[in-house]
């Protein structure tokens, strides 16, 4: 059976975990990123040779605390995750199929949005360390307040959104603590891991003008960093 977005979009999940803080793997979690990328493989499959992450449609999003709750996962994948190979209370999980979420994805529909993104973008850094767009020797950057704005606008026009209002959190720069060169995802060291874990979060209104881009945008993920906590896009009633 040939695998389509359209079939990927009937099987979709999303998991709602709220966390533990008394869990040991919970505290290392929280201000590790290596490590919490390392807990949400767990709810993919085994044996999926290369890229894993993608082949099991992993998307996640670490939502901070509020006075109601405590911090809290959010994990879309292709299937319906097995959460038993979580570690032992790691928090309360409740999962939803995703099915109704794409079948609501119609032009001029209004929506509510979220995505906490990795704002960055392929520069080259000149002699005077002034960054210069430049298709060689490319060092990805950080991107930040206008500059980060018109990121987010041009990745919500490509994936199918005119957005309405945005409103722009800057997110906590998240490093990995015991892991100084962690692997990528494609078995690599990654000797520039800092920029990776600059994260902004973005909330507001749009219009949906083009489901089928949409619909490979919430499938797929928005921007770098998707390993580690980025690019989980998330859709509400307006």
């Amino acid at each position: 059976m040939t695998v389509t977005p359209e079939t990927l979009a009937t099987t979709a999940t999303l998991t709602r975990i709220r966390l533990n803080r008394r869990s040991k793997e919970v505290r290392r979690d929280l201000t590790d990123t290596v490590s919490l990328h390392k807990t949400v493989m767990l709810l993919a499959p085994d044996d999926l040779g290369k890229h894993p992450r993608q082949k099991a449609g992993l998307l996640y999003r670490l939502e901070d605390a509020t006075d109601d709750t405590p911090p809290t996962l959010l994990i879309q994948s292709h299937q319906p995750p097995d959460l038993t190979r979580l570690p032992r209370d790691y928090g309360h999980a409740e999962t939803r199929a995703l099915h109704p979420v794409f079948q609501a994805l119609t032009p001029g529909r209004p929506v509510r949005y979220r995505i906490t993104a990795n704002v960055s973008a392929a520069r080259r850094v000149l002699d005077d360390h002034q960054p210069v767009d430049n298709k060689h020797g490319r060092r990805v950057v950080a991107l930040y307040g206008d500059d980060a704005l018109a990121w987010w606008q041009r990745r919500a026009h490509q994936a199918g959104l005119a957005l309405t209002t945005t409103d722009t959190t800057p997110a906590r720069f998240r490093r990995p603590r015991k892991h100084p060169h962690p692997a990528t995802e494609h078995g690599q060291t990654d000797h520039h891991a800092g920029p990776q874990h600059v994260l902004t979060r973005f909330d507001g209104l749009a219009t949906i003008t083009d489901p089928d881009r949409l619909r490979h945008a919430l499938l797929t993920g928005i921007g770098r960093g998707k390993p580690y906590g980025a690019g989980l896009l998330s859709l509400a009633p307006a």
